[in-house]
């Protein structure tokens, strides 16, 4: 009869983990871990290269009496920095279509869970193709028949695209959006600007000078049609990669051509039809591809006052060179805004392994960025399928998205490394926040940004780069709350 005690003191402890027996074959109640707090003074958000905690929501209270931590980092709001702009990702062809596939029901709990302020990330900037991008579903323009009369939206935008970025509109009426073109249309271009030859190809060739006008006309055209599709532009790019002639759509457009086209075009053209979007110079990587002509584009642009006059700034890659060069060219035009605008993950860098690369792309793509006085982060590729696409041949066959989508059901998504950090970013610090000072603690692999929100909120998002946890305090000279950041993990906080 005693062994019969402990069998069914034992099946029941292995099926309900409710009770336990004794020595003596009672039943004694076994310990439940308390319940995690559903409300506190401070939001966390938490996420570990392990995918142990997935973007997990917590809270703390603010600590009572005197803090006394040597391990603190203190606000400083004496120290201000940049204005920031949003993060986000791109929605380019490819992403809408993915998106188009799946259930409504399914891609509103998406876009919901990406772009709701109030039920989710609440991400705030989406940068998109004027025309195609090599994740499009072809190769086009929005004016492939000569003559700039011709001038339409086509099917990728009036499908794909607008559909999908209304619904997050629908969601998130804030979002910004960046427009930036691949390539000008065929009949624009020519081989180069000595022979002037006709250059009857997607990939490569330089804008025609004698068609900066009607090029100026497309861009005016194309955010005067977006906007009467009820989607509003923020800002543009002259050009995508204006030193990389081999995307599969590109076209080459040297720092004194892009000074020119602005200066004398497109400027002037955005000024009277009455437009106030902006435009980043650039949009391109660190090290200016290697190409020493073109070492500080946008400052040589900026020693043309006029031409100066019509940029609000500059945008970057980072597929070559090093962030320092976002803290170089600030510091050479600190009247001038900075933003980050593309990256990717692929087969190249382990783009779907979390451990290797949540933190790291926390720290040189996010935290690194914004350290360096960007205004904004944009990925790219927000959705690719399973395969990787669809892509267009010659460009990026290798890229993954910020999430991936299984083509054979989609529904199934697996979330990268990008899809977080732009995520710890948007949950807590909003468009219009301020960039302040950090003092104090210095550990050694932990990155760290703080933020005072438009509604006067504090936002701290933190990487913590070592294999061991860090218990810290944070202050913002009023109140102090400390927190155990998990080891390899990434980490946001928000409060009043």
């Amino acid at each position: 009869m005693k062994n019969l005690k402990k069998t069914i003191c034992f099946g029941s402890l292995f099926s309900m983990m409710i009770v336990a027996c004794g020595s003596s074959g009672k039943s004694e109640a076994v310990p439940q871990p308390p319940a995690e707090p559903q409300t506190g003074d401070v939001k966390i958000y938490t996420t570990t290269a392990a995918r142990t905690q997935e973007f997990k929501l917590s809270y703390v209270n603010f600590g009572s009496g005197v803090n006394m931590s040597p391990r603190t980092i203190r606000l400083d709001e004496n120290v201000r920095y940049q204005t920031m702009d949003g993060f986000g990702a791109a929605i380019t062809g490819s992403t809408a279509y993915n998106l188009l596939k799946m259930t409504q029901a399914d891609r509103t709990q998406f876009l919901k869970e990406t772009f709701s302020v109030s039920e989710g990330m609440g991400q705030s900037y989406i940068r998109i193709a004027i025309g195609c991008s090599d994740f499009s579903l072809s190769e086009y323009t929005l004016n492939d028949q000569v003559g700039i009369e011709h001038f339409a939206l086509q099917e990728e935008e009036l499908n794909y695209v607008i559909p999908v970025l209304k619904e997050i509109l629908a969601i998130n009426p804030a979002i910004k959006v960046l427009g930036s073109p691949w390539t000008a249309p065929k009949w624009m271009k020519v081989n180069d600007l000595t022979n002037l030859a006709a250059y009857d190809s997607w990939t490569g060739g330089h804008l025609n000078p004698k068609y900066y006008q009607d090029y100026a006309s497309y861009f005016v055209k194309w955010i005067q049609a977006m906007q009467q599709a009820g989607i509003a532009i923020h800002a543009i790019t002259p050009q995508n990669e204006p030193l990389n002639p081999q995307n599969s759509a590109s076209m080459l457009m040297y720092w004194d051509e892009q000074r020119d086209f602005v200066r004398d075009a497109l400027g002037p053209k955005l000024q009277q039809a009455g437009l106030h979007t902006k435009i980043y110079a650039f949009d391109h990587n660190y090290n200016y591809d290697n190409m020493s002509s073109q070492e500080d584009y946008p400052i040589k642009i900026y020693d043309d006052a006029k031409a100066a006059s019509y940029f609000a700034g500059a945008a970057y890659h980072n597929y070559g060179g090093d962030k320092a060069e976002l803290l170089d060219v600030h510091n050479k035009a600190p009247e001038k805004e900075l933003i980050f605008t593309e990256t990717s993950i692929g087969t190249w860098n382990n783009g779907q392994n979390l451990g290797k690369r949540l933190v790291e792309d926390m720290k040189e793509v996010a935290l690194g960025t914004i350290n360096h006085w960007s205004r904004a982060v944009i990925v790219w590729n927000l959705m690719l399928d399973s395969e990787r696409g669809p892509n267009r041949e010659g460009g990026c066959q290798t890229c993954f998205g910020a999430v991936d989508i299984n083509i054979a059901d989609y529904k199934t998504i697996k979330k990268n490394s990008h899809y977080f950090i732009i995520g710890h970013l948007s949950a807590v610090v909003k468009p219009g926040a301020i960039r302040i000072g950090t003092s104090g603690l210095t550990e050694e692999g932990v990155v760290v940004s703080a933020f005072k929100n438009p509604d006067n909120s504090y936002a701290v998002v933190l990487a913590n780069d070592n294999n061991t946890n860090k218990r810290i305090t944070f202050a913002d000279g009023k109140n102090y709350f400390s927190y155990e950041i998990p080891a390899q993990a990434v980490v946001s906080y928000s409060w009043k």
